[in-house]
């Protein structure tokens, strides 16, 4: 972490907070479990895959955060079962959860329109809309425990205007800024804030997917992206609700 991003994680305390980062193995969610850790908050990592919970988990210890836990969860085969046994757990361990990113998303296979597997629309759907569905849900006692809650969905620029080839992700990302604007209404005056955060092109292993031509070294990196997501997990955004923010 250089100098810069420690000065900007300083601006936002989140000393003592309890947070939940799915897809925390890679990429923008690996950086924001260490971010919110840097910036004092216990972080639960959930993701597919263990040996990569474990290399975030170390690194976190490494720059003395405070101890995370670790959650291995395939968000396209979860069931309900599954999301009230992680909602028990955390209230057993923590006693509430003050923040949620929901950052796991699959990019599926970026085709045209009639070429469209219903297979691959399936498992796109699955993860990036209904499984963050049950999961948010199922979390919601734990969350309404916490003096202010902040639910974070992540979002695209497909998202917002449809772009062709990307069919599943798109719709799926359309589905995310749809569920955010509901929740945020109904818990409007309440201990939850809902909000949505599109990152914009990253430089991740997902993005090097969509786009292979492109040099990577000409996109911003995950940390570059992190001030936006301290500000919305921070008592700082205490007014702020049903927005849909551009990282960058």
């Amino acid at each position: 972490m250089t100098d810069i991003h420690k000065d900007k994680v300083a601006n936002y305390n989140l000393e003592g907070k309890v947070i939940l980062v799915t897809g925390a193995g890679d990429g923008i969610g690996k950086e924001a479990a260490m971010t919110f850790a840097d910036a004092g908050a216990t972080v639960i990592l959930l993701g597919r895959t263990v040996s990569k919970l474990e290399l975030v988990y170390d690194a976190i210890l490494a720059a003395g955060g405070p101890q995370p836990a670790i959650v291995p969860l395939d968000m396209k085969g979860a069931t309900k079962t599954h999301y009230q046994g992680l909602c028990a757990t955390i209230e057993e361990q923590f006693g509430r959860l003050d923040g949620l990113l929901q950052n796991a998303s699959l990019l599926g296979v970026l085709s045209p329109f009639e070429h469209i597997d219903h297979g691959s629309w399936n498992d796109v759907l699955q993860v990036n809309v209904t499984a963050q569905f049950m999961m948010t849900q199922a979390l919601m006692p734990v969350l309404k425990k916490a003096p202010h809650a902040s639910i974070v969905f992540t979002s695209s620029g497909v998202g917002r205007k449809g772009r062709a080839f990307w069919g599943p992700y798109a719709v799926s990302k359309f589905a995310t800024e749809g569920l955010a604007q509901v929740m945020a209404d109904e818990y409007e005056g309440s201990n939850v804030r809902v909000n949505v955060i599109n990152p914009g092109a990253t430089r991740t292993s997902m993005r090097s997917r969509a786009y292979p031509g492109e040099d990577p070294m000409k996109l911003k990196t995950p940390a570059d992206l992190m001030p936006t997501y301290l500000y919305l997990m921070s008592d700082a955004s205490l007014d702020v609700n049903g927005q849909s923010l551009d990282a960058q």
